[in-house]
């Protein structure tokens, strides 16, 4: 985990070795062998349906008022066809390793059959040669490693009120939808994940052709009803000799937590009581409860993962039939290349949107600086973090009337009693040398004088070390239970500069202050208070008192939600020289910060909850499964939706505004962030931040094809022989669009030159309905709508034309908002992002 609020996925390296592409090497190189991955120009399983679906868009409409149903994606109930083709193309690839390397050594770890068609091998870069020269090969990667990038959140969005009445009620919100996590793995024992919680069972969906691994570590019957898929992916992991099966578990089993958090928080079962520490904190619930769940665990504790095995496991998860997938991987650098979204993981999740299959991916935890959003996608649902408004405050009050704010889940003392402070690095035993630097950090008992601590509060170091995690806060308190303390206070090292603390559980009273300045206030009234004799200077009493008021009772603030600091914020970045894309990211924000979900008895990513049930948990990676779980409803009420009708209901229907009916605010520091906010813009927050209910009842819907996106990649200047490479698919026979004009729910322009006609397309879901239009200019732009008013009958289109022309030359980006609001209720929002801007260039007044 990076610090302790951030799981991020990162990729540390991507080299393409196209074909026929030359390089040097010496001969200790050419003999070492490494993963690479593999594309062939044969198209995969789900493109053998092309024709079909062709046939379908070329369809003429049921009326001549231009009835229109969404695209509806083909059946994936996978075929003995299916599986045959697939068999084939194992065979193929097979046969192609055996005919261009005869008689030499390597090894085959995965055959890509349905999303892409190719295979991980390890192979010399003298072998990998040799298959670049094949006819049949389109692409050669080295592969890449991967990392990792609640109680109260239904209540916040309004779950229990609003959309699960929709769906009959909690016991049914989310039933028969399949949702695949690419993640750590799952602990199945978890009461989240059990199936007989609820007197309804519910059966397995016929489509669902997915497996349950039986290992040692994850036994027969540890899959259900509710769980109902769990496979591990490795291969590539297990060739680097990385691998640890005592740590990483060779099975489905989580050994880090992180996998079964965010599977609980997007589907795990209503009311499972959340208890820490000896505390409890409420009943916990993910969004969509009666969903099923599949695992498909590619990422790991030690090591994080590899690209091979995540194509994998994206790859068999479209395969068994689920219909959302859940992603916590995002690249440490940019893709190279001629465009971001080409890269092996972004192209098999378009093919998985193909085949229906919704993705929702954690925007990065490398805010708050602009461009570092790590999805970059348009077929890929972009989630940022927000705050929401539960919050656990923790005080200390000092003998001299001064209290200071501090984190911990901890009780109080009792009945504000005041209690005598005792630091750690004044009750040395005799045998310890004073000037044991790291004494005060409170991690051995036996160091200090039980007689000095019993019955006071005992003070300690929070050092570089509890960051690192070479000294923990668990340790600190058997230290001080050992030693009969009444409880504990932490200050911070001056060394340990903006480090932002999660709320730590405790047994005992305590406290962590969490900044130098704070500490500081509190170590000038202890060393103040002490009482020296006069000859020795020995401490002849400890005159410093304090009370812990305790954080273990939630309170609840007005001001959310509100961005966090560490969530990645756009533009989206085109390319590696960080030219911007016309695409809108992050497409959303929810609630990502402090997020209490299921934790894994054999979890050992945070320390302090090692041995809990529930962990709390910050990141972008908190904030995706809750927009997961939301699809999941959607996609339950609305079963022929398409992956971007989806993605439209939510984007439409967002809140701009905070509980207060402000503006939803933006940290902009990692150091003091609330002191640095200001109001969010898109580039922030997308579309705003979810909004459960509504996402139910969108109105209209933007909606968009595979064909359409790729027109879009066909677009991008030099990309035929890449989209070539990886679809099979050639552009010379596609029409090519940009990302400005892609049916997007957002308009985003990267450089407006003078002017641009924009045309949006929507489509109505709900009644017969007439909107009426409005709109904000963004800054130096004027904009303007075209029909200002429209009726709608249920089913038709409606194009929408916008005009955009720039008044000012310049490089800052400003928004705008189109609105389209509803005699029947329903508000349809889009934002209009402008970057640079060019007027008419007007040399002589």
């Amino acid at each position: 985990m990076v610090g302790f609020y951030s799981v991020q996925i990162m990729v540390v390296i991507l080299l393409g070795l196209s074909v026929g592409w030359t390089y040097c090497q010496d001969d200790d190189y050419a003999n070492v062998s490494a993963v690479y991955i593999v594309t062939l120009k044969q198209a995969p399983v789900v493109l053998y349906n092309e024709e079909l679906v062709v046939k379908n868009k070329h369809q003429k409409p049921s009326s001549s008022r231009n009835k229109n149903r969404l695209d509806k994606p083909l059946p994936r109930n996978i075929s003995g066809t299916d599986r045959y083709h697939g068999h084939n193309i194992a065979r193929f690839h097979d046969s192609i390793l055996r005919k261009v390397l005869k008689g030499e050594k390597y090894l085959k770890l995965y055959s890509y059959h349905y999303l892409i068609n190719g295979f991980a091998v390890l192979v010399t870069p003298q072998q990998v040669a040799k298959l670049s020269k094949r006819k049949e090969v389109a692409n050669v990667l080295l592969d890449f490693s991967v990392r990792t990038a609640t109680t109260h959140t239904p209540q916040f969005l309004g779950l229990p009120q609003g959309a699960w009445p929709q769906e009959g009620g909690f016991d049914t919100a989310g039933e028969g939808i399949v949702i695949g996590f690419i993640d750590t793995g799952i602990d199945p024992t978890h009461p989240s994940f059990s199936d007989d919680v609820a007197e309804n069972t519910y059966p397995v969906p016929e489509r669902f052709s997915g497996i349950c691994e039986v290992t040692r570590d994850f036994p027969s019957g540890s899959c259900n009803r509710k769980l109902i898929g769990a496979r591990h992916f490795a291969a590539s992991a297990i060739t680097r000799g990385i691998f640890n099966a005592t740590q990483d578990y060779a099975s489905p089993f989580d050994g880090d937590g992180h996998g079964t958090h965010t599977a609980s928080t997007a589907a795990g079962n209503h009311g499972i009581p959340v208890v820490v520490a000896g505390h409890h904190f409420g009943n916990a619930s993910g969004m969509a409860p009666r969903s099923h769940i599949a695992v498909y665990k590619a990422l790991y504790k030690s090591f994080g993962g590899f690209a091979a095995d995540v194509v994998a496991a994206i790859d068999q998860a479209a395969q068994d039939g689920v219909d959302i997938i859940s992603l916590s991987i995002t690249p440490n650098r940019r893709p190279p290349g001629i465009a971001t979204f080409f890269n092996p993981i972004d192209m098999a999740l378009l093919s998985a949107v193909k085949a229906g299959v919704f993705v929702v991916q954690a925007a990065g935890n490398t805010g708050p600086s602009p461009k570092s959003i790590s999805s970059f996608s348009p077929w890929i649902y972009t989630v940022g973090a927000a705050a929401h408004d539960r919050v656990y405050s923790n005080s200390i009050m000092l003998g001299n009337n001064i209290t200071i704010a501090g984190v911990g889940l901890a009780p109080g003392t009792d009945n504000n009693t005041m209690y005598a402070m005792v630091s750690a690095v004044h009750a040395l035993n005799d045998t310890i040398a004073a000037d044991d630097m790291y004494a005060g950090e409170c991690q051995d008992s036996t160091s200090l004088n039980q007689d000095l601590i019993q019955g006071n509060l005992l003070i300690c170091s929070y050092s570089i070390r509890f960051v690192l995690g070479l000294s923990t806060i668990k340790q600190a308190l058997e230290t001080a239970k050992d030693l009969n303390a009444t409880g504990v206070v932490f200050y911070m090292d001056p060394f340990v500069i903006g480090y932002q603390l999660n709320p730590i559980p405790m047994e005992l009273p305590g406290i962590i202050i969490p900044t130098p300045e704070d500490s500081k206030i509190l170590l000038q009234y202890y060393n103040s208070s002490l009482e020296r004799d006069g000859d020795t200077n020995q401490i002849v009493k400890f005159g410093a008192i304090a009370c812990i008021t305790g954080g273990v009772t939630a309170n609840f603030s007005s001001s959310a939600p509100k961005i966090m600091y560490y969530s990645a914020r756009g533009p989206d970045p085109e390319d590696s020289f960080l030219d911007d894309a016309d695409i809108l990211k992050p497409n959303l924000v929810a609630p990502g910060n402090l997020i209490w979900a299921a934790w894994s008895s054999g979890g050992t990513d945070s320390v302090e909850f090692l041995g809990e049930n529930f962990a709390m948990m910050s990141g972008t990676s908190m904030a995706a499964p809750h927009v997961t779980g939301l699809a999941a409803l959607i996609k339950k009420k609305y079963p022929s939706f398409s992956p971007s009708a989806i993605a439209s209901a939510l984007s439409t229907t967002a809140s701009l505004s905070d509980r207060n009916g402000g503006p939803i605010m933006a940290q902009r520091t990692y150091a003091n962030p609330d002191k640095s906010q200001s109001p969010a813009t898109p580039f922030d927050m997308g579309s705003g931040f979810v909004n459960a209910t509504a996402a139910l009842n969108p109105g209209l819907i933007f909606d968009l094809a595979y064909n359409d996106y790729m027109s879009f990649l066909c677009g991008i200047n030099g990309s035929a022989p890449v989209v070539l490479n990886y679809t099979g698919q050639s552009c010379g026979m596609s029409t090519t669009t940009t990302g400005i004009d892609l049916n997007l729910p957002s308009i985003t322009i990267a450089k407006l030159n003078q002017s641009r006609m924009v045309q949006r397309t929507v489509i109505n879901i709900a009644g017969d309905e007439t909107y009426s239009v409005g709109w904000s200019a963004p800054y130096g732009a004027s904009l303007s709508v075209e029909p200002r008013h429209f009726f709608i009958a249920t089913g038709e289109k409606q194009v929408l034309t916008v005009f955009i022309n720039a008044t000012i030359n310049s490089t800052v980006a400003s928004f705008g908002r189109i609105g389209l609001f509803g005699n029947q209720g329903h508000v349809v929002n889009f934002p209009v992002s402008v970057i640079g801007k060019v007027s008419y260039n007007s040399t002589k007044s």
